[in-house]
């Protein structure tokens, strides 16, 4: 599960890098994921350490830069003119 859905966080950076925009995003349900991964990590950290954490550590920094954009496009959308 964790590769098949990290799989997809490549593309969904990709197109919130090239888009510009914030649509079709929700950045409550990356916020959502993001807090799950952490207590993937936290769960891995304190109770059964091995290698998987760095697939929850790969995908939270991921999730984290997809947050980022959607900051940055959303910067950028409320500095374009609006149409009267």
């Amino acid at each position: 599960m964790l590769i098949c859905f990290g799989a997809a966080w490549p593309v969904s950076i990709y197109k919130s890098y090239t888009s510009r925009t914030t649509a079709g995003k929700s950045v409550i349900f990356l916020i959502i994921v993001l807090i799950g991964y952490i207590a993937g990590i936290f769960h891995k950290i304190f109770n059964n350490l091995d290698l998987v954490i760095w697939l929850y550590i790969v995908n939270a920094v991921m999730v984290s830069i997809d947050i980022l954009l959607y900051v940055r496009n959303k910067t950028l959308s409320g500095n374009t003119p609006k149409s009267p």
